[in-house]
């Protein structure tokens, strides 16, 4: 399972958020291999957002390693259990000493921004495989966003293009990046 639930995350990675360039910074950590994919089957919150502070301390121990991509198959299929995940995930950053230094990210395959409809296309800006906690570096982060002309247009030209490709594109794109139905 370990090794289809990488494969599919990294389909997501280079078919979707680097085809569509949902995030214009990841094609450059594909391209040099330096995306961590971490697969855990922590089914707690604990024992995920343990998982998350050595994925932090992974990430120190390893500067080749740019980001981490923590990879929750076997739990946090309910989008509010993940949400507390990502609010207690945040939270133990912060008393960690890790604030300022990395920030989370988070998809899920049920992503759905607040005061938004479960059906908007936008929501697939931040849809994935499986429920995940992106480990980012800030300083990387401050670096590619001071040399990327408007930054702040990122956000709107994802709904965008997400609006303009429709619910059923994304579904089914989404649906391709299993293994399995590779």
């Amino acid at each position: 399972m370990s090794n289809a639930t990488v494969l599919s995350m990294q389909n997501w990675v280079s078919n979707v958020i680097v085809k569509y360039n949902f995030c214009p910074f990841a094609r450059k950590e594909v391209e040099q291999n330096t995306i961590h994919y971490d697969v855990n089957n922590a089914t707690t919150l604990e024992d995920a957002v343990l998982a998350m502070i050595e994925a932090c301390i992974a990430l120190d121990q390893y500067p080749e390693r740019e980001t981490t991509l923590l990879i929750f198959p076997a739990g946090f299929a309910d989008f509010d259990e993940f949400l507390d995940l990502v609010d207690l995930a945040n939270a133990l950053l912060a008393a960690q000493g890790y604030e300022g230094k990395y920030q989370i990210a988070n998809f899920h395959p049920n992503y759905v921004f607040a005061d938004s409809d479960e059906n908007d296309p936008a929501n697939y800006t931040n849809r994935a495989p499986y429920p995940t906690l992106h480990l980012i570096r800030e300083a990387s982060m401050a670096l590619a966003l001071e040399n990327y002309d408007d930054p702040d247009s990122i956000p709107d030209n994802n709904i965008r293009l997400a609006r303009r490709k429709g619910m059923a594109f994304w579904q089914q794109l989404l649906a391709n990046c299993n293994s399995d139905n590779r």
